[in-house]
Formats: C-alpha cells, sequence, structure tokens
C-alpha cells in the first residue's frame, strides 16, 4: 500500500505555480524498492533529460542505483561539467538519502514547468545522484527502527561485512612528499595517485570497488557524500600525517573552504551563531559551519580523500543533522533547510575556468596536466580534452589572476594567465601545444629493438 500511495504521489502533475513536493506529498522513509521507484517514476516522468544506470552491486546483490540528470542523458557534453551526491554511505545515516530522493523528482518537475533557474542547472551541468551506497546497511537500520520500532539508531552504519565504508578506501596521503609534513605543499606526483596494491592492507569492499570504478569512467569535477549526526560541512584533507587531531591542509585548501562555506551559508541552519551543538550545548561548535575533517577527528581510508587524489574530483563530507535516523514527520523540515544548499553546490562545480586542449587542428588532447602556479595539485583533461579546474576569486570578491600552465607528453607546454571572477560561471581558458619535434634519446634496450626492426627492411 505504501509503495502504491509513493506511485500516486509522484504521478502528480503539477501546475507552473505550484512548489514540488506539495502539500499531499507524504514525507516518509523508503525502503529499497520504493527507492527503486522514485528513479524509474522521475525517468518515467522526464525521459529526455534522465537516465538510470546501476553503479554496481553491494555484498548481497543489491544495485547501487544512479540517476542521471541532464539535457543529454548518456553523453558527455564537451565543456560541462560532471556532478555527483552520494548518500547513506553509512546505512544508518538516513537524512542524505531521504532527500536525494525528493532532489530526484522535484528537479524534473521544476524543470517541466520551465523554472529558469533549474532548465539552466540541468542544461549545463551533467548531475549524478545514488541515493544508498550502502543498502544493505540500511535495510538492516530500517529493519531495526521502523519495523522493530527499536530506537538503536547505531545498527547498519556498516555495510554486510561489517566494515564502515568511509574507512575502506586506499589512503592515499601516505604516498605524498612534503617538507615537514606541509600537506599543503606537495612535491612530486601531486594527483591521480594510485595505491600499490602492498600498501593496501585491508579488502576493499564491493561498494569501495565499485565506487572507485565509477571515478574512473565519469570526469566528475565537484561532488558530496552525505552523511548524519552533526551538522557541519567537512572538507579535506580527513587524514592527518601521524594520526594526530590537527588542521591538515589541503593544497586547494582555500576553493575547499570557499565550496564548504557556499553549502553551510546556503543551509538554514549550518552557519547560524550560537546554535546548539549535537550535544546540547550553547555555542559555536564550527566556525561558519564548516570544519576541515583532520581537524575535527582524523581518519585513514576516507572517500573525499581519495577523490581528491585520485581523480580531478573534488569531494566535501556534508554532516546534514544530529539524528542520523530521524522520525519521518522531521524528514519535511530537513528537506527544507537543504534545499537551498543543494542547489547552491551543484552550481559551484561552475566556478573557476575550463576550458580546452587541442592540438593546432583542434583536436583535443587527453590526459594533459592542467598546472596551477602556487598550487601543488594539478588536474587532467578529459577524453575530448576539455578541463575543469575549480579556482576562487579574491577574498574581496574582486577577480583574481592565475598563471595557468597546459601540458602533455610530446607536446611543447604553453602558459597564460586566467582571470577568476566571484561568479558561478567558469572563464573559458583554452589552450594549443605545439608538437615537440625532439626526438627523445632512446635508452640501450630501445635502440636494440629498432635496430632489429631495421635489419627487416635490409
Amino acid at each position: 500500500m505504501k509503495s502504491l500511495v509513493i506511485c500516486l504521489l509522484l504521478g502528480v502533475v503539477f501546475g507552473a505555480d505550484d512548489i514540488f513536493p506539495g502539500d499531499g506529498y507524504v514525507f516518509d522513509h523508503h525502503t529499497a524498492k520504493d527507492l527503486e521507484r522514485v528513479l524509474f517514476d522521475t525517468h518515467a516522468e522526464c525521459p529526455d533529460i534522465t537516465s538510470v544506470y546501476s553503479a554496481g552491486k553491494s555484498v548481497k546483490g543489491v544495485d547501487l542505483w544512479v540517476i542521471e540528470i541532464t539535457d543529454k542523458p548518456g553523453e558527455h557534453e564537451i565543456g560541462e561539467p560532471e556532478f555527483k551526491y552520494i548518500g547513506n554511505m553509512h546505512g544508518n545515516e538516513v537524512v542524505g538519502r531521504e532527500i536525494l530522493l525528493i532532489l530526484i523528482p522535484y528537479l524534473c518537475k521544476m524543470y517541466k514547468n520551465g523554472d529558469a533557474d533549474i532548465r539552466k542547472l540541468v542544461d549545463n551541468t551533467r548531475i549524478h545522484i545514488m541515493p544508498s551506497m550502502n543498502p544493505d546497511g540500511y535495510a538492516k537500520a530500517y529493519q531495526k527502527v521502523i519495523l522493530d520500532e527499536d530506537g538503536d539508531w547505531l545498527t547498519g552504519r556498516t555495510n554486510d561485512n561489517d566494515v564502515d565504508l568511509n574507512r575502506n578506501f586506499p589512503d592515499l596521503v601516505q604516498y605524498l612528499k612534503t617538507k615537514n609534513h606541509d600537506f599543503s605543499r606537495i612535491f612530486g606526483k601531486n594527483n591521480h595517485i594510485a595505491a600499490a596494491m602492498e600498501d593496501i592492507q585491508h579488502e576493499l569492499e564491493p561498494e569501495t570497488v565499485a565506487i572507485i570504478e565509477w571515478l574512473q569512467e565519469y570526469p566528475f569535477v565537484l561532488s558530496s557524500n552525505l552523511h548524519g549526526g552533526d551538522l557541519v560541512a567537512n572538507y579535506p584533507f580527513d587524514s592527518s600525517f601521524n594520526g594526530s587531531t590537527q588542521y591538515q591542509a589541503s593544497p586547494d585548501d582555500e576553493t575547499f573552504i570557499k565550496l564548504a562555506s557556499s553549502y553551510s551559508e546556503a543551509h538554514a541552519k549550518m552557519a547560524k551563531e550560537n546554535r546548539k551543538s549535537c550535544d546540547g550545548r550553547d555555542g559555536q561548535t564550527f566556525d561558519d559551519g564548516i570544519t576541515n575533517g583532520a581537524a575535527w577527528y582524523p581518519l585513514k581510508g576516507g572517500m573525499q580523500d581519495y577523490n581528491y587524489l585520485h581523480t580531478n574530483c573534488f569531494e566535501l563530507t556534508l554532516e546534514l543533522g544530529c539524528e542520523k535516523f530521524p522520525p519521518a514527520s522531521k524528514l519535511q523540515g530537513f528537506w527544507e533547510d537543504n534545499k537551498p544548499a543543494l542547489l547552491k553546490f551543484i552550481n559551484m562545480s561552475h566556478i573557476g575556468i575550463a576550458g580546452l586542449v587541442t592540438d593546432p587542428y583542434g583536436v583535443g588532447i587527453e590526459h594533459a596536466t592542467i598546472k596551477v602556479e602556487g598550487i601543488s595539485h594539478d588536474v587532467t583533461t578529459a577524453e575530448e580534452g576539455d578541463y575543469w579546474r575549480l579556482l576562487t576569486a579574491n577574498a574581496d570578491g574582486s577577480p583574481r589572476d592565475y598563471k595557468v600552465q597546459a601540458s602533455a607528453p610530446n607536446y611543447l607546454p604553453s602558459m597564460q594567465i586566467c582571470t577568476v571572477h566571484d561568479t558561478m560561471q567558469a572563464t573559458e581558458c583554452n589552450f594549443v601545444l605545439e608538437r615537440d619535434n625532439v626526438i627523445p634519446a632512446l635508452s640501450a634496450r630501445e635502440l636494440e629493438l629498432l635496430m632489429k626492426e631495421l635489419e627487416n627492411y635490409i
């Protein structure tokens, strides 16, 4: 009966002046089947801007469903950033799951109704939403809290193998070469770092492997991982060099602070001064509602650090409230508190600079490196040569110049000044790389093979 109600509610036709979800919407917790129904019903209503796919499976074989929302689903448009939301990594932290299951039909209905802001967002961003990364843990939590009416909200945090997925990713921070453990200034390789298998001291869970493979498939630019248990926007690094509680800045600390503040300040309560902390005390717990992960509490094997060091993606961990598994009666409040922030954060994938790296004939160069002077973290171009580099304007909002270099093997590097404005519209900064005609020196082995090859023609 519950599934039928949800199905009927999602099928309501809203007028241009109605605000989804409307007075008749029933805010409730969704089972795995309910989750699927929301995604597939949304696709049925908005087939031109959505597609549904599975990014992998959980320990128990449950699909990790994703819905893509964009004007050309199934296609990477050159110059268009790719964004993702992941909910329910900890199965007992359900607010992120539930508000994403409202955001999904909201984007569909507002796009159909001609909302100018939503149409601009969807037409210019490829949005991927995974409501639940840990469906097995959620099933345990749902059974305990909803069906058994037991107040034990700790059940279901881990996956079905009893592993905390936010401690299960390879710890890439250990590979950074720094001076005096200053992680904001990295020497040597500073992006797309891969862990040596012999250094991974634990087995990667199916859900973790699915996310890692997902990250390889799409050129994500910005992401958030939705949690519960506090009210704060958490940014890298989560890991500290010696495991102690201390501020561990990344090379992009300034940009991460901007990203975290964009969410906290758009949230109804997160950045408010003198709000009560989750343990009931008065006073500001987190300045502006944001925190560096390691300064709060350090952890190794977290997903946001992995995103930053292994891919081009900047990820935050958003803690959405003190209650991990609140009653359904409170879900509407969580939606209303987070809706402006959820939309604002997607828009943040458009800050900084973006463009194309091509050869003189206009052919895109894949895996070219984009280096910003003064920031020891590079990004690379996607398959068609397009790139996105999140950067900030000056603190007072005035434009800021960056010296940016594009380079690629067998090409001469190119450098230019790119100006970033305090808007959610990336500055276009394109590069054309000339071929490097200098023949590289051959090793003895390469020379030997070349001589053998030439003998075939004598």
